[in-house]
């Protein structure tokens, strides 16, 4: 996974004072684009010419005033769904701004899930991970498609029921705790998450059980990911297609970009949809999972999506941030306080 190393910095993690510098190299760079004369000081001169970026996306990232007043607006957001890898760290490192971005979100009592589409690991195991970057949170902070998966199989089941699952057990203790188990003979579902163990054999059983009637579900549609030296390999979604290509049936799948997913971070929230917001990295899950269910998609440009690409996509997101160092701020202004959530939830309960 590529980091444009312009935007963000190769650090494990930036102190507060590296974020301030971050957000002050930003704003300079603003200040130096648009001060060549008082009038551009507060306008923004679009073009289409500079790596065929529109001027939608430039505005969305260099405009002062565009891109300030829908920065402050996220800000203001009582919820926070946010991706995690190219988000929040990469691989082993966390990314500047990581810590003093959750920080932020503690301080001012903000409600925040970190959403991931890799099924294989269960909350205990994130909640580790993010402990050993520096990052300490508790682990009803993390959501996973393999938890996605779940919810959607108990709300077609509710007594419960089988699956032939390949995955890892943070997808297979997810069925469990739902009530479902494993069946490699007569499944109800066919159930299909990350894993390094998928091969011929598995595959083939996964195709006649789903002849024979089992209903076939994916954790994700992700057709490839990177292995720890960044190169890319197939991931849930190409296994997926060769299962739907063999037996000419489509998988119901769970993750983003499904409103499904959304739907259910936002339950775990307790907050409505637009007093939610989506930080994630990547314009064909993250971006387009908030605006199928209509909450502000804000993208990062610290992991896969960089500038150029902007122009591959018919949709634009809220706001375009170098990365999580932008958000957060010194004043007390998007601070809520427990009346401020309880309001929140009561009107997020009629919808």
């Amino acid at each position: 996974m590529s980091t444009p190393t312009n935007l963000t910095p190769s650090t494990e993690f930036a102190s507060a004072d590296e974020t301030r510098d971050l957000a002050a190299s930003f704003a300079a760079s603003l200040k130096q684009q648009n001060g060549n004369n008082s009038h551009q000081a507060n306008t923004f001169t679009p073009h289409n010419n500079e790596d065929g970026i529109s001027a939608r996306d430039w505005a969305l990232f260099r405009d002062p005033v565009l891109h300030n007043e829908r920065l402050d607006a996220i800000r203001a957001k009582k919820g926070f769904i946010i991706d995690m890898d190219g988000v929040i760290y990469h691989g082993s490192n966390l990314l500047p701004g990581a810590k003093e971005f959750v920080a932020f979100l503690e301080k001012n009592n903000k409600k925040y899930l970190f959403l991931t589409n890799n099924s294989a690991p269960t909350p205990r195991e994130l909640q580790q991970k993010l402990q050993r970057l520096g990052i300490d949170v508790t682990e009803d902070h993390f959501f996973t498609s393999g938890q996605a998966t779940a919810y959607f199989l108990h709300s077609q089941m509710p007594e419960g029921g089988t699956c032939y699952v390949i995955g890892e057990p943070g997808l297979a203790y997810a069925l469990y705790d739902k009530g479902f188990f494993m069946n490699d003979h007569n499944p109800d579902y066919v159930v299909l998450g990350e894993s390094a163990v998928y091969n011929f054999e598995k595959l083939t059983k996964a195709v006649q059980l789903v002849q024979q009637g089992a209903k076939l579900i994916s954790t994700n549609l992700d057709v490839e990911t990177l292995d720890s030296q960044g190169r890319k390999i197939p991931a849930t979604g190409a296994f997926t297609a060769c299962v739907e290509l063999v037996t000419k049936t489509k998988a119901f799948f769970c993750g983003k970009p499904s409103a499904l997913i959304m739907r259910y971070a936002q339950r775990v929230l307790g907050l409505s949809r637009m007093e939610t917001c989506i930080i994630g990295d990547r314009m064909d899950t993250d971006i387009v999972a908030g605006i199928s269910s209509e909450i502000d998609p804000v993208l990062v440009l610290s992991g896969v999506t960089e500038m150029s690409d902007l122009n591959l996509f018919a949709y634009h997101p809220f706001v375009i941030l170098g990365g999580v160092y932008e958000i957060p701020c010194d004043d007390d202004k998007n601070k809520l306080t427990d009346s401020d959530l309880e309001e929140a939830s009561r009107r997020a309960s009629y919808l």
